[in-house]
């Protein structure tokens, strides 16, 4: 009995009371296109899944800034107008070096594109491709990350 409420506990209820462990920010990359609104999406390094650019918070910039920095980094978003209040937050899970799974909360901003680059820092590890809002959110994997996409 005790076996059973163990298995239940960590492979069913325990990740619903997880807490984020680290934070990140995330660019929201948008441009007007032929039919209205769309929406930059990059592939992971590791997977190749649909993302959008995100990393770890900078010290010495804001989470808006440090979204901005990543969209250069790795989706070659040369200039924009960054809007400073998040959109939303989603959790996904990040393998760590050491074979542990971390819990990461990802904060969402809102970048207009006016510009972009093709030869960025990443340019050669990923792949980049705009999307309707809707075929955005059917591409990508996190739930609440889906809901931000669908509100565009």
């Amino acid at each position: 009995m005790i076996e059973g409420l163990k298995k239940a506990w960590s492979g069913v209820l325990q990740p619903f009371f997880r807490l984020p462990e680290e934070e990140q920010s995330a660019a929201l990359c948008c441009r007007t296109g032929p039919d209205g609104t769309e929406v930059l999406l990059i592939t992971s390094r590791d997977t190749g899944r649909w993302i959008l650019p995100k990393g770890w918070l900078e010290k010495d910039m804001s989470p808006a800034q440090s979204a901005q920095k990543e969209a250069w980094e790795e989706a070659g978003v040369k200039s924009g107008v960054l809007h400073e209040t998040g959109l939303g937050k989603f959790c996904y899970e990040k393998s760590a070096e050491d074979g542990c799974d971390l819990l990461v909360e990802v904060e969402v901003f809102r970048l207009d594109v006016t510009e972009m680059a093709c030869d960025f820092p990443e340019a050669h590890e990923r792949e980049r491709a705009w999307f309707r809002p809707s075929d955005a959110a059917e591409a990508v994997q996190e739930p609440e990350l889906k809901k931000i996409l669908l509100r565009l």
